[in-house]
């Protein structure tokens, strides 16, 4: 995906625009006003686009391939979904799935200002999986609302940090870590939010299968591959076990979980680069950090501290540890 800026008050170039960017699609406004702006950033698989229409947009769309979510921040969208005709209406604050998986959409925008953000749906298949089997079927959502306000909130707060910190920093942004800490840590945030088809609490035979050899394997392999993109899904599959499985080892038996411990690891690594920093270089604390994946400074600086008892620069100063 690239990054991209609209600007216009063309109808006509508006559609062509959208169609390109998003799927095929038919619009309709008021000839009198028909500016419309939109933007995107990018950060690895997801997409978060800023968009603002100050006229009342209809579209009539055709499928989507990706998980679209919308995020409204002024005005109203007013959604409609086919084949089935079900209808959404969505005011400042609300945050919900934007288009049914595999149908075609419309509605109308009525003079809003909101975000979108879209990925892959095998990207909640990292994070989580559905019911057991050699095969499992991809993890879908089931619902287009928010299960708890307390959900939203968190979403829109995460949603919020990658569009104005993560997008806005070129090189926080294209370190391949932080692009894949930030998108799994999305995808958490929506099957913390909408109802799913994941299956989070471990069967018997998962418990049964969570003994000492599943972690030695997990995290044998975790040891290896913290510095590449890796996730829970891949740590199960090193392990020839489900996820639910790991996640329950772990638990069991390191208090933590996998994506703890390889948090815990890439803590350690950037522990090392720090020591072995000249403090008269050019290096920086925020440079290793994002290198490792943190892209919190702030909650990095706190993790490092409670793991060595002394922040990051005291360290890369040769004052601490």
């Amino acid at each position: 995906m690239e990054t991209f800026d609209f600007d216009s008050d063309d109808l006509e170039l508006t559609e062509e625009f959208l169609s390109t960017a998003y799927t095929r699609m038919q619009i309709g406004g008021d000839a009198e006003r028909t500016r419309a702006q939109v933007s995107r950033g990018v950060v690895g698989p997801v997409s978060v686009d800023q968009l603002e229409f100050d006229y009342d947009m209809s579209h009539d769309a055709n499928v989507l391939d990706k998980i679209c979510l919308g995020s409204l921040q002024s005005g109203t969208i007013v959604r409609q979904f086919f084949p089935d005709g079900e209808e959404g209406s969505f005011g400042p604050g609300d945050v919900f799935v934007y288009t049914p998986e595999g149908h075609r959409y419309a509605g109308v925008i009525r003079s809003a200002r909101y975000n979108l953000i879209m990925f892959d749906p095998h990207l909640l298949t990292r994070v989580a999986a559905t019911v057991p089997g050699r095969r499992p079927e991809p993890v879908r959502l089931t619902g287009d609302r928010p299960v708890s306000s307390a959900a939203a909130r968190h979403l829109q707060h995460t949603i919020a940090y990658l569009r104005d910190g993560v997008c806005n920093d070129p090189v926080t942004r294209d370190q391949p870590l932080i692009a894949s800490t930030a998108s799994q840590c999305l995808a958490a945030s929506v099957l913390n939010t909408f109802p799913h088809t994941a299956l989070t609490d471990p069967t018997i035979d998962d418990r049964n299968d969570a003994h000492p050899a599943t972690v030695r394997r997990a995290v044998a392999f975790i040891d290896e591959h913290a510095h590449t993109d890796i996730s829970v899904a891949d740590i199960a599959v090193a392990a020839h076990v489900s996820i639910r499985t790991v996640q329950c080892a772990f638990r069991r038996h390191l208090g933590t979980t996998p994506m703890g411990y390889v948090r815990r690891v890439r803590l350690a690594h950037a522990h090392a680069d720090l020591l072995a920093a000249d403090p008269t270089g050019d290096v920086t604390v925020t440079a290793v950090a994002t290198r490792w994946g943190f892209f919190q400074t702030g909650r990095f600086a706190a993790a490092y501290r409670t793991a060595y008892g002394c922040l990051p620069h005291e360290t890369l100063l040769h004052r601490g540890a």
